[in-house]
């Protein structure tokens, strides 16, 4: 096949591996943003904030939303189930789906993983046990709520910083 037949048509998307690379750039800046203000809010709400257990946290977290950006094509989901729906990309109607996609994908989890290690750390300094699934649900509810807000408000933002130049170059 001659060179010239192989480029992209003029109005295309660009080429998949710089959108890959924005894709990977914006899931760490997604993954730390919200691990962030999840850490802090998890903590602060626990009652008993001290900067360690926030930084442990916060490294947790940040772990954990790597790896599942890694393992699952956000980007790709999100967009699926807009276009699915109907929903014109970017508007409050897509964002509001994508957003609540992304909080049912990443914040059980991390939520999860926060709340035993304060629990595991609660109980080996005494106290007591069984309170694992009360303190899972309540700060699920306010993590998933503060999660939702967040990205609802930071990803359009984010889209636009990694993505914008690729897309109005095309």
């Amino acid at each position: 096949m001659p060179e010239e037949n192989k480029k992209m048509p003029e109005g295309n998307m660009p080429d998949r591996k710089a959108m890959k690379k924005a894709g990977y750039k914006m899931g760490i800046c997604m993954a730390l943003t919200l691990s962030f203000v999840l850490s802090f809010v998890g903590t602060f709400t626990s009652g008993h904030f001290t900067f360690p257990n926030f930084l442990i946290s916060f490294v947790l977290s940040t772990i954990v939303s790597i790896i599942i950006g890694l393992i699952v094509p956000i980007g790709k989901v999100i967009t699926t189930a807009s276009r699915k729906a109907g929903l014109k990309p970017g508007s409050v109607g897509a964002r509001a789906l994508e957003s609540l996609i992304s909080d049912l994908i990443y914040t059980p989890l991390i939520t999860f993983l926060m709340v035993f290690y304060a629990y595991s750390h609660a109980v080996q300094n005494g106290a007591p046990e069984g309170m694992l699934l009360k303190m899972y649900v309540t700060s699920l509810f306010i993590c998933f709520f503060t999660a939702y807000i967040l990205v609802f408000i930071i990803q359009p933002i984010y889209m636009k910083a990694f993505y914008g130049k690729l897309i109005n170059d095309r």
